[in-house]
């Protein structure tokens, strides 16, 4: 039911898909255990699982071996879909204490920008993205965005080349979800991380991490960063535009990966 003024409108309307994946992790000498149960929009659920473990550095790029569905016959056949297995093929630099993660979640229980920097590849020296294509990004990124263009009710993330062409864009009810989708992209497409991480909303800190654990070189984003995101961007050498319309960009931090 819809109340426009005095008018109420009766319709059916379409809402964005939101349910648990549970992520697994294995590696040779020690069988399958839980990491962690976020909230997701199901889809591209394999890229969602090695993005975030790379994002969270509890694995290298190259250590992701392979992905797949849990067959565990004790799963009720509505879980079937929603537990996944990623099989590395070496022990992972830490394993957090199991947990869940809301749609809303990032990095959990980082400290300090040191902390969240440990070990992060530096970004690709020398990347200049133009200002007139950090202001196209965010039409380029739209239309990628069928599932906002039903629903209204999801977040999208884009990995760019310098030609502002996608090399993945993916929708998710959780923003750091979205971008965990197009890291897990590149991991699992066994392809070199674009330079330019486009984000539909606002910037957190997390959002930042993840983009510099991936050896993202700028972050455009039509929405406002946080302190903390501009801080840590400084800290990465990672450009960090908000604000971006056709007509406008504000550049909070790394000002030469934008040639100014």
């Amino acid at each position: 039911m819809e109340v426009r003024g005095t008018e109420i409108l009766r319709h059916e309307d379409r809402l964005a898909t939101e349910e648990p994946l549970e992520i697994r992790l294995a590696w040779p000498g020690s069988p399958a255990q839980r990491v962690v149960v976020t909230m997701r929009t199901p889809g591209h659920d394999f890229e969602l699982a090695a993005g975030w473990l790379v994002g969270e550095q509890i694995l290298g790029r190259e250590q992701v071996a392979a992905v797949r569905y849990c067959t565990d016959e004790d799963l009720a056949p509505d879980e079937e879909f929603n537990v996944v297995t990623v099989e590395a093929t070496a022990p992972p630099a830490y394993l957090p204490q199991p947990r869940l993660m809301n749609s809303a979640c990032g990095v959990c229980g980082t400290t300090s920008i040191d902390e969240a920097l440990r070990s992060v590849p530096a970004p690709t020296s020398g990347v200049v993205v133009p200002l007139d294509l950090v202001r196209s990004l965010p039409a380029l990124l739209e239309q990628g965005q069928p599932g906002f263009a039903r629903t209204g009710g999801l977040h999208a993330a884009g990995l760019f080349d310098l030609d502002g062409v996608p090399q993945a864009v993916r929708e998710d009810v959780g923003r750091h979800n979205a971008v965990d989708k197009v890291i897990g992209a590149g991991v699992l497409g066994r392809m070199p991380v674009a330079p330019i991480l486009v984000l539909s909303g606002r910037v957190g800190f997390e959002l930042v991490h993840k983009a510099a654990a991936a050896g993202v070189a700028a972050v455009v984003a039509v929405g406002a960063p946080s302190s903390l995101a501009v801080g840590l961007a400084a800290e990465a050498g990672i450009g960090l535009a908000g604000f971006t319309r056709p007509e406008r960009c504000v550049i909070y931090a790394g000002s030469d990966r934008f040639g100014v």
